[in-house]
């Protein structure tokens, strides 16, 4: 048996994500009980059930619903499109908690897009050079420099992508593990195709006050 690997790499839970369709946790615990192996993390995720919602990415999802939530005392609000293939499933009440609990996590974490390719390219290059210039960088190897900017590029993803942000409910799952367990349960496509979040007063100078962790507090139970 080949001995069990602690990390692998970005690039490659990327791949088996694309492949598969899994979620990015899933696709890593996959890769890491195989050793890196990415044919037998394929063959470990199918095994699962885990990649099933991979054969269902190329459907048509134009039904679902309009989801809404309102902080108590109107200090937040969200609106969110969730589309699924039939109106059968877009009516059940499975879906329909799926999308309130998505537009509440919405309020609770401020994402800025829904996924990674959807962050203007000017941005990213922003972020980069930032993120490059970083005091404690300047005297690393090129290398090493380049390697360490990847990972907390990945982390500013992981804080302003909607799917790739921690789920509030269970931090130890992606917004995307949901979307995907719940493709895999309910046997249809389902994805997030638009969001729009209004905070009192945002953009406006006045009294500081954290209403997303009031949110995500409230999210917790």
């Amino acid at each position: 048996m080949a001995p069990e690997v602690k990390e692998v790499s970005a690039a490659l839970v990327k791949e088996l994500r694309e492949l598969t369709g899994a979620g990015m946790m899933e696709c890593k615990k996959a890769l890491v009980e195989t050793s890196g192996d990415l044919a037998k993390a394929v063959e470990e995720l199918r095994k699962r059930g885990i990649a099933k919602g991979a054969k269902l990415a190329s459907r048509i999802a134009s039904e679902g619903a309009v989801g809404s939530y309102v902080h108590l005392g109107g200090k937040i609000g969200v609106l969110v499109e969730v589309n699924c293939e039939t109106d059968f499933v877009g009516r059940s009440p499975e879906f329909q908690e799926l999308v309130k609990v998505i537009a509440m996590h919405i309020a609770a974490t401020a994402p800025r897009w829904i996924k990674r390719e959807d962050v203007p390219v000017e941005v990213t290059n922003k972020e980069k050079e930032i993120l490059a210039a970083a005091e404690d960088l300047q005297n690393k190897p090129a290398p090493v420099r380049e390697k360490i900017v990847e990972g907390r590029l990945n982390k500013f993803f992981e804080e302003v992508c909607l799917l790739e942000q921690p789920f509030v409910k269970d931090p130890n799952s992606t917004v995307l593990d949901l979307i995907t367990q719940k493709t895999t349960k309910l046997g249809e496509k389902i994805e997030i195709r638009r969001f729009i979040r209004y905070q009192l007063g945002e953009g406006l100078e006045r009294r500081s006050a954290d209403f997303a962790a009031e949110v995500a507090k409230q999210i917790e139970h």
